[in-house]
């Protein structure tokens, strides 16, 4: 089992709070080589994936810290060139879902994550 204190955790949950900031202060994150600057790069594609693989709920109606987890995980999933195992990055996002989300977040972020995996035939 994992520890809240391993840094690949502690960078996820960074990566999300500056994802989740960044819907409420425009222009706070570079979009340069950061993590999350490279997410939103690649955020309309992202998103896409996230309405194609969660067609009953439209983005708009998504919570933003849904929306964060989501958009951090799907980059690591798809985008990302050095990939951890897909059932790392589910696991990661289910329990930072479960930390800073409501009590339905974990089930949806891995119910749409498990539709993506299965559709794009994502493997370890």
């Amino acid at each position: 089992m994992k520890r809240k204190t391993d840094p690949r955790h502690l960078t996820r949950v960074s990566a999300f709070k500056s994802l989740f900031s960044s819907e409420f202060v425009k222009g706070k994150i570079d979009k340069g080589t950061t993590l999350p600057g490279v997410i939103l790069k690649n955020k309309s594609q992202i998103d896409k994936l996230i309405t194609k693989s969660a067609p009953a709920w439209p983005i708009e109606q998504i919570s933003p810290i849904d929306l964060a987890i989501l958009r951090l995980s799907i980059f690591e999933l798809v985008y990302q060139p050095k990939k951890e195992p897909y059932k790392v990055i589910v696991d990661e996002a289910v329990e930072i879902a479960k930390e800073y989300g409501n009590e339905s977040s974990g089930s949806f972020i891995n119910g749409v994550l498990g539709t993506i995996i299965k559709n794009s035939e994502i493997v370890d």
